[in-house]
């Protein structure tokens, strides 16, 4: 993996380790060489992450929709930024750039790119592998619901085993490294559940 796109709010979130673990997050992969690719702002978790890798010499790459920039929230100390159109253009352009994701905490933002790149990897249109870093179980919930999609029968297991998680960061990307992509399609067979 020579590049990560790392999906996370832009708020700090109301503990503390939210912030230290992104911080720790860039520093981990500018020390292991790997390129860092976020969505471009300077605020909150997205901030932390960028200046944690800044911070070790990492190369950090921003992906901000045009409109975002205009409320100055771009990260000013980036080794690049890609101007974009649109929020989606983004996630396009984070998941072209990238050769796997993970989500930290975040709100509905982050929700939207995780479950995209899952849906993507799901359909088959890539075989990166996609993480969350379970920061003091903040998706404990969110993992309980696939377990009930898988149990309900929307969701194959092999498609929610896709998801690695860890509270790790060190676990997780030895997980990603040994990723190895379901070779099964998205469609469930009633018959079969």
């Amino acid at each position: 993996m020579k590049r990560i796109g790392i999906f996370c709010g832009s708020s700090f979130g109301t503990e503390a380790i939210y912030q230290e673990q992104a911080t720790l997050l860039g520093q981990t992969l500018a020390k292991q060489n790997i390129e860092l690719v976020y969505g471009g702002a300077d605020v909150g978790l997205m901030g932390a992450l960028a200046d944690g890798a800044l911070s070790e010499g990492g190369k950090v790459i921003g992906v901000l929709p045009g409109f975002l920039r205009s409320k100055e929230i771009a990260h000013k100390g980036l080794t690049e930024l890609i101007l974009v159109e649109s929020m989606h253009e983004r996630k396009t352009k984070i998941n072209d750039l990238s050769d796997g994701v993970i989500a930290l905490p975040g709100g509905f933002g982050t929700l939207d790119e995780l479950f995209e790149m899952l849906t993507w990897a799901q359909l088959g249109l890539h075989k990166k592998p996609i993480a969350i870093l379970n920061i003091n179980g903040y998706y404990d919930s969110l993992l309980e619901l696939t377990h009930t999609m898988v149990e309900k029968g929307f969701l194959k297991n092999v498609n929610q085993e896709m998801l690695l998680v860890s509270d790790s960061i060190d676990d997780l990307l030895e997980k990603m490294r040994n990723y190895t992509p379901p070779t099964v399609g998205k469609w469930i067979d009633k018959e079969k559940v």
